[in-house]
């Protein structure tokens, strides 16, 4: 028997062959005589393999599954901060992403760190990664849109029980820079943007906006306050004409008439030539070059002054 579940097995027998009948008080034991003993043997015996087979069934069996799944199902990450994550570790970690247990992501992730990979590198070489993934999943009929849409919103609460951990220390001041993450109208799936969002913070900046305020108009935003920079994610080439008119509309109302428009997604990293049709200055290609992108357009605007 396995060494995890000896500890459980009398505790799970006490248990079961208590059930509901308290146990007895000692002299009530004692008048119960021999032969009282000898018509109960037949029937206790039945009851505690019963009680036992109950016991193996709804107890020790889930604990030993629990106990031995990340072992077997959580993807061989590196051991070292050095190394990537490969391909197969993100298909794997998509999978516990899609499974029933809604606990296995972010358990598995822990394990990961544990093993000295940063959370910086989890967001980049494993999340992110993953996201598209998912991405990939649905475009090719694999996972459908309920599927995909869970999937993400467990990479969020992955991304969220992190993100204390990762905005501990700021890597600068960022002078007051300010910026607006926006999905692009029409667009629904936006973990990616939720991602660029917390490395901004960690470097400092001001954020506003977000994934889940697709009914914020940016346009009434940036006419009413000041932004450095904004930025749109899009991960789907139907809404490329809704993100042109959206841009050009956001410069038009801007109180930063030098106002700096980055873009990201899927779509613009594979054809970056969407990048110019749409009106925007820069793509930002992971989270952790956003702000970097940011303070080069918001240069480039100070010296064009």
């Amino acid at each position: 028997m396995d060494r995890a579940v000896q500890g459980w097995v009398p505790e799970l027998l006490l248990r079961g062959e208590q059930g509901a009948n308290p146990c007895p008080e000692p002299g009530a034991a004692l008048e119960a005589g021999a032969a009282a003993d000898a018509k109960r043997g037949d029937d206790d015996s039945e009851q505690r393999m019963v009680r036992l087979a109950r016991a193996i069934e709804q107890e020790i069996i889930p604990r030993l599954m629990l106990a031995h799944r990340l072992a077997h199902e959580c993807p061989q990450v590196p051991a070292v901060d050095s190394e990537l994550i490969s391909l197969r570790d993100v298909e794997d970690f998509a999978r516990l992403v899609l499974s029933r247990d809604e606990d296995l992501p972010l358990a598995c992730v822990e394990a990961i760190r544990a093993r000295g990979v940063s959370i910086e590198r989890i967001y980049l070489d494993l999340l992110a990664p993953t996201a598209r993934y998912l991405g990939h999943l649905w475009n090719e009929d694999l996972c459908d849109f309920t599927e995909v849409t869970v999937g993400l919103g467990r990479l969020q609460q992955v991304l969220r029980e992190l993100s204390p951990a990762f905005g501990q220390s700021v890597e600068h001041p960022a002078q007051g820079r300010r910026v607006l993450l926006l999905p692009s109208p029409g667009e629904q799936h936006t973990f990616g943007l939720v991602m660029v969002a917390e490395f901004f913070r960690r470097a400092g900046w001001d954020v506003a906006g977000g994934a889940w305020e697709c009914e914020l108009d940016a346009n009434e935003l940036v006419s009413s306050e000041w932004f450095d920079v904004v930025g749109f994610s899009l991960g789907s080439e139907t809404h490329l004409d809704a993100l042109r008119d959206c841009i050009r509309s956001v410069r038009d109302r801007a109180r930063n008439r030098e106002v700096g428009i980055m873009v990201g997604g899927p779509m613009f990293i594979a054809h970056p030539e969407f990048v110019v049709s749409v009106g925007a200055d820069a793509l930002a290609t992971d989270g952790r070059h956003a702000p970097i992108l940011a303070e080069q357009l918001i240069a480039q605007r100070t010296q064009r002054c």
